[in-house]
């Protein structure tokens, strides 16, 4: 058997095959159509056989020569293949008109909030204040020992942590609280004009002074304890101004928890409560 070549007769693509499928129907490569194989060449022969179509005209010549200017497949690419080609410059231009959305850039307002959130994270790094504990060094009821920290006033008071939230001072009382614990000195009404720029010592062996008061919750019941002497005091003021009056404060007081603060503080200035 002979192997020879034939040209599909609708799209002249060449079709290999053997003298013994002469006559047989096959499927050209690239235009899928039924064609059948002509008879193999006899001897030297040079013109290039043609198959024919079924259904086709079965009466045309089977040799004749191609012309050799018609154009010719340089590759058997598939109807398969072309579509999956096409579907893919399809997604391809999608892809560009629609890249706006798919690749959405960070908006002005998504970076202020992320600056926001950073701002956030850093607040919540701050340190946490903590009261400084009630010993020989931070206690002393001797004046020449006394110091008085540039930071806000804390300490401990009846066994408890101090640290100063809010002060006021209301007709001579001057308030500095922590929640339900609070520290009074009564200044019998003076006034702030009176107290600006003032710096107030008492000495344990004072014969009276400022009461000083502490007021605290033990469970459901309220708690006081008084001091008229017997303490030690530093207290400065600042000016007046803005109804705010800024100071500093070392008070030890001699009850069996040593109690005790220092610090700085800044007073909200309020209108004395009416008389009764």
């Amino acid at each position: 058997m002979s192997e020879f070549k034939y040209a599909c007769p609708v799209c002249g693509q060449h079709i290999r095959c053997d003298s013994s499928q002469s006559g047989t129907v096959m499927d050209c490569p690239t235009c899928f159509q039924k064609i059948i194989a002509p008879q193999a060449p006899v001897g030297e022969q040079t013109l290039i056989l043609t198959g024919t179509k079924v259904n086709g005209d079965r009466s045309a010549p089977k040799n004749q020569e191609v012309n050799p200017a018609a154009p010719r497949p340089a590759s058997g690419i598939s109807g398969p293949i072309v579509v999956i080609i096409i579907l893919i410059g399809i997604v391809a231009a999608a892809g560009f008109v629609y890249r706006g959305t798919i690749f959405k850039s960070p908006t002005p307002l998504d970076a202020k909030n992320g600056a926001t959130n950073q701002t956030k994270e850093v607040k919540k790094a701050a340190p946490v204040l903590a009261a400084p504990p009630s010993n020989d060094t931070n206690w002393t009821l001797n004046l020449k020992g006394a110091d008085v920290p540039d930071a806000a006033a804390a300490g401990r008071v009846e066994g408890q942590d101090f640290i100063c939230e809010r002060a006021t001072l209301q007709g001579g009382l001057l308030t500095l609280r922590n929640g339900d614990l609070s520290i009074a000195i009564n200044f019998a009404g003076a006034n702030p004009q009176m107290l600006a720029g003032k710096t107030i010592n008492v000495a344990t062996n004072a014969a009276t002074a400022a009461r000083v008061t502490y007021h605290w919750k033990d469970g459901d019941d309220s708690r006081h304890e008084f001091f008229n002497n017997g303490y030690a005091l530093v207290l400065s003021f600042g000016e007046a101004t803005n109804n705010r009056i800024s100071g500093k404060i070392y008070l030890c007081t001699s009850d069996e928890d040593k109690s005790y603060v220092a610090g700085t503080f800044k007073a909200e200035i309020r209108k004395p409560k009416p008389k009764r």
